[in-house]
């Protein structure tokens, strides 16, 4: 192998990568340079291809995104297993601060903000009060066990066991369990 000296090798550019790694997982430039301890000026710069990050960055952006190394470098992901299971215990779940309503992540996390879906528990007199979303967007929840209020546009509906309510919410809305007993519903959101 034979190298010509008047060729020079390019570092490589991870600009576009890492903004694609960085908005896969919700994460704003100052989110991104608290985990990798990197100022966010120069995460600014590297992502528009205005700065050479040295190996050392490389690396701390590279664990901030919990991603190899290669792919940041290489800007080529691993190919997906052919099926992935995700174990009922890595599910990320958030509660209410009464800690009566419950959601269970079940989509993942590169297509929030986008189309995602949970599995809610409401306990009775339990209530997820939402703001609005964006213009266009829309909920539909289907429930699997229980009755559940939902309040939308100025209406309210009861939805019962195997009955699917859908509905705008780009205004406030909420979902309230009003029976004696836990409901449970799946929850799918559309965003415009």
């Amino acid at each position: 192998m034979s190298a010509n000296p008047s060729e020079k090798l390019e570092p490589p550019r991870v600009g576009a990568t890492l903004q694609s790694l960085r908005q896969a997982q919700g994460l704003s430039l100052d989110e991104l340079s608290r985990r990798a301890g990197v100022s966010k000026s120069m995460l600014s710069q590297i992502e528009r291809n205005q700065a050479n990050p040295t190996v050392a960055v490389v690396w701390r952006l590279a664990n901030a995104l919990r991603v190899e190394l290669s792919e940041l470098l290489g800007g080529e992901r691993p190919a997906a297993p052919p099926i992935e299971v995700v174990a009922s215990h890595a599910t990320p779940a958030l509660s209410s601060p009464d800690g009566l309503c419950r959601l269970r992540i079940l989509g993942p996390i590169d297509l929030a903000g986008n189309f995602e879906w949970y599995e809610l528990t409401v306990q009775p007199g339990g209530a997820l009060e939402s703001a609005a979303h964006e213009p266009g967007s829309r909920e539909h929840l289907s429930v699997l066990a229980g009755e559940l209020e939902v309040t939308a546009g100025g209406s309210r509906q009861l939805a019962k066991t195997g009955e699917t309510a859908r509905y705008a919410v780009d205004g406030a809305h909420a979902i309230r369990n009003l029976s004696k007993k836990a409901a449970t519903a799946l929850l799918v959101v559309l965003h415009a």
